[in-house]
């Protein structure tokens, strides 16, 4: 414990208030300290000050953790006020004890020391407390979180030990917190429960820029990632997430988020929301207790971000000395430097009705800018890898200022909207107003910055010192320079023909899909930034596109995003007009039994299903499914070995057969057999359209093999292969391909068929239409005319297939239909993916 008096060597006296109301400070932290400033600043000696604080030190900047971390800056150097700024301002300082009661009744405050104070008005500063996911092992030795400077000194010496750190957490402070270990020679993993890092500040395009950066700065970034455990005996020696994984590691950092710091407050009786409840003037529901900083709650809203927490001590500064400007609510932004990456975010970037994206992307110098424009204002703002112009969007978008005649310039930045076109910082910054922020992270406006200028601020330094402008992260620098200057002056040493995916882009189909193979891209994200997307997320026509291009081109590498698949594929089942689904469980080959008959009987009843119907494709069409009913329907279905027919699915459909040799007397092949095994082997392959197949035992074609995308036609001597059929509005017969002599080449043929497709043919491009567009005799060539081409073909679609998205809710089932075709997979080893031959 340690007492710092100003005008006193007596150490543990109390503090004579005579004609000074008595004040008192629970909080030694940014806000508690830098409300005390702001009130030091309007009334200096109105208030006898006592300030108590839990850590043995004096106010220093938790902005700054991460560069000590990092070896960046000592802690002398983030050290905000020191003792001599507590002696100067008759401050008495309390540190290393931090206060457990207030008596409201009484006016006193205690320490956990024993140290009781009065106060005629109390400030609660205790900021915000550290979440630890309460999973096993969360208390082990060697779990720390990062909030303060011991957590610092623990990470340090754990990094002194050297081994691997594991980070909970890809928000700012866990990105910071990894980067730190990582300079300081840890292998570092940063696990991330979402698919996008800082998913509250960044949208996915930014997001997945960030995470490549961070991952070619040597570090391990898994996002979707659930901990299920951290692992250890009395220490920490690893972390275990939900699917299996184990990581191994000496420490864990835990930086999940934070909860407003309650617990004293609550315990006195004031009112409590998410934090402590307070009005415009920071007074809590004890007239004589104020609260301000990460602690409250103000009209609903808690803030973690230090912009507001400045607004609000101004007001209660202003509260104190009787002006009661009033405190209305903060519209943030964030202006970080993540491991030495510009990131900057504003407002709301959801997008949604009424809602523009203008956005930049310049994939070589790692950069992206996107504002959301509504009704002609600025309503939310990403930048990554170049902030300049974030003060001048904040500055629009809270002033809701019509940006209409600037709309087409607004993206390349202030320089250029302001300066008709031609490229002009200075006057850039000059054109802004002097309530612009400037430096978010002490909340400096430009003419606070100007006032220090004109009033003998000549240097950098001197601005810093005097108004603390990029005194922090140091993002701002340039503005503040440029402001220098300005004040001090001398004194101051092809349009594409092709048709493109969507208008989200120039690249037309082929384009895309031979980059992502050529670039290596395995994310949506990865595609947008390289290829330059115009809009921020795509659109409802490329994501499901992208999504198959990267699923066909990297299987067993990507991850299948559901989001970017039709609300079908999504549900497992097809909606109809009245809001329902209609169910289709698979009969392979259109051959069924009592206890999959059963089982539909069930459901039927069970679901009060309306109608059941016998679809074209051989199969059974449950109707009048409730969306809430969807997973026990599949899961009762699966009970009796059942799975999704993909009756809803860019994939196969079905394959229909009719009874051929077996009980036919015109048939002249085991057509159904067949049929069941070309099913088995390509069910669950999705495609760029739906896909359907039949098998007719002779040439009289009961199955109707010749309008289908795939048919068979058994003949006395063997197979005819067709391709390229299709029923519907536009009736199209199939070509032959060839004809074979085996069964075995049926199904080879067919799956390189089927994989000849999947590669070459464009998201919702039926075989018809492709068939159509490159020529009969291109598909024979690449099929009956190459034998080695065609086995390549063969191996990757099995290959493809080992890999294949079982439907979520048939996971009973799948085990054991892929039992049922393993025979399949033994006749060809399974082969390379897409991306492997092409480097070939």
């Amino acid at each position: 414990m340690t007492f710092t008096e100003g005008g006193s060597t007596d150490q543990g006296a109390e503090i004579e208030a005579g004609a000074a109301q008595r004040l008192v400070v629970i909080g030694n932290g940014m806000a508690g300290c830098r409300a005390v400033e702001e009130l030091l600043a309007r009334a200096p000696g109105r208030y006898a000050i006592t300030i108590f604080g839990a850590e043995p030190r004096v106010n220093y900047n938790r902005i700054m953790l991460s560069p000590v971390l990092a070896g960046e800056k000592s802690f002398d150097e983030i050290v905000i006020n020191d003792h001599a700024w507590y002696r100067d301002n008759a401050i008495r300082l309390v540190s290393g004890d931090p206060v457990v009661a207030i008596d409201r009744d009484a006016r006193i405050v205690r320490s956990a020391s024993g140290i009781e104070v009065g106060y005629d008005r109390l400030l609660i500063a205790t900021g915000s407390d550290p979440f630890i996911i309460p999973v096993p092992g969360s208390k082990l030795d060697g779990v720390i979180s990062f909030r303060d400077m011991a957590d610092v000194d623990r990470m340090l010496a754990a990094a002194d030990r050297g081994g691997a750190a594991v980070v909970i957490g890809g928000g700012l402070l866990g990105l910071e917190a990894a980067h730190g270990l990582s300079l300081r020679g840890m292998k570092v993993t940063v696990l991330h429960i979402m698919p996008t890092l800082m998913e509250r500040q960044l949208d996915e395009a930014a997001g997945w820029l960030l995470k490549s950066a961070l991952e070619a700065r040597g570090q391990t970034i898994l996002t979707g990632a659930d901990t299920a455990e951290i692992v250890g005996d009395g220490a920490v020696e690893g972390v275990r997430l939900k699917d299996g994984t184990f990581i191994p590691a000496s420490l864990v950092v835990m930086a999940v988020g934070i909860r407003p710091s309650v617990a004293l407050a609550r315990a006195a009786g004031l009112e409590i929301g998410r934090g402590i409840k307070v009005d415009d003037h920071m007074v809590t529901s004890d007239p004589h207790v104020l609260a301000v900083g990460e602690c409250v709650e103000h009209d609903g809203m808690v803030y973690g971000l230090v912009a507001p927490l400045w607004d609000m001590c101004r007001a209660l500064a202003d509260g104190l000395v009787d002006r009661h400007s009033g405190y209305r609510g903060s519209v943030t932004s964030t202006k970080l430097k993540v491991s030495g990456i510009d990131v900057f975010s504003a407002g709301d970037f959801s997008g949604g009705d009424g809602a523009e994206d203008i956005v930049l992307r310049d994939a070589s110098r790692g950069i992206y800018k996107r504002v959301v424009v509504r009704d002609d204002r600025i309503v939310g703002a990403v930048l990554y890898g170049d902030t300049a112009d974030g003060s001048w969007y904040f500055d629009l978008l809270k002033k809701r200022e019509d940006i209409s005649a600037v709309r087409d310039m607004l993206i390349f930045g202030q320089a250029f909207a302001l300066g008709g076109g031609q490229a002009d910082p200075k006057a850039a910054v000059a054109a802004l107003s002097a309530d612009a922020e400037i430096c978010g992270c002490n909340g400096v406006s430009k003419g606070k910055i100007v006032a220090c200028i004109d009033g003998g601020a000549t240097t950098l330094d001197a601005v810093r010192a005097t108004c603390k402008a990029s005194a922090s992260c140091g993002s701002c620098t340039g503005l503040v320079e440029i402001l220098l200057s300005l004040s001090l002056g001398e004194d101051y040493a092809g349009e594409r023909t092709v048709k493109t995916v969507c208008k989200c882009t120039s690249f037309g189909h082929d384009d895309v899909r031979r980059e992502i193979v050529a670039q290596g891209m395995k994310s949506i994200p990865e595609v947008m930034q390289k290829l330059h997307w115009s809009t921020p997320d795509g659109c409802s026509s490329c994501r499901p596109a992208l999504n198959y291009y990267l699923l066909c081109a990297w299987p067993g590498d990507y991850v299948d995003d559901q989001q970017s698949r039709f609300v079908n594929e999504r549900m497992h089942a097809n909606i109809q007009k009245d809001g329902t689904y209609s169910v289709v469980p698979r009969m392979w080959g259109g051959l069924t039994n009592p206890r999959e008959l059963r089982a539909i009987a069930d459901v039927v009843e069970k679901y009060d299903a309306p109608m059941v119907k016998v679809t074209g494709g051989q199969r059974l069409d449950i109707f009048g499914i409730k969306k809430e009913d969807l997973p026990a329907v599949w899961a009762d279905l699966n009970a009796a070995g059942m799975v999704s027919g993909h009756a809803y699915g860019k994939s196969l459909r079905t394959v229909k057969t009719c009874v051929g040799s077996e009980w036919c007397r015109f048939g002249t092949q085991d057509s159904t057999g067949l049929g069941v095994k070309i099913e088995r082997m390509s069910w669950g392959s999705w495609m760029p359209h739906k896909f359907k197949i039949a098998v007719s035992g002779c040439p009289r074609n009961c199955a109707e093999a010749t309008i289908k995308d795939f048919g068979v036609v058994c003949v006395d001597s063997g197979y005819e292969l067709h391709v390229g059929g299709n029923g519907g509005i536009k009736v199209r017969a199939t070509d032959l391909l060839c004809k074979v002599a085996t069964e075995r080449q049926a199904m080879d043929y067919c799956a390189a068929f089927i994989q000849l497709y999947r590669e070459e043919a464009r998201y919702l491009e039926r075989t018809a239409p492709w068939i159509e567009r490159v020529g009969v005799d291109y598909i024979r060539s690449r099929i009956a005319d190459d034998e080695v081409g065609r086995e390549a073909l063969t191996s990757r679609f099995l290959f493809a297939q080992s890999f294949s998205q079982e439907d979520p809710w048939a996971a009973r089932a799948a085990g054991a239909e892929r039992e049922q075709h393993a025979h399949w997979g033994e006749l060809r080893p399974l082969g390379a993916p897409l991306h492997a031959i092409a480097a070939e």
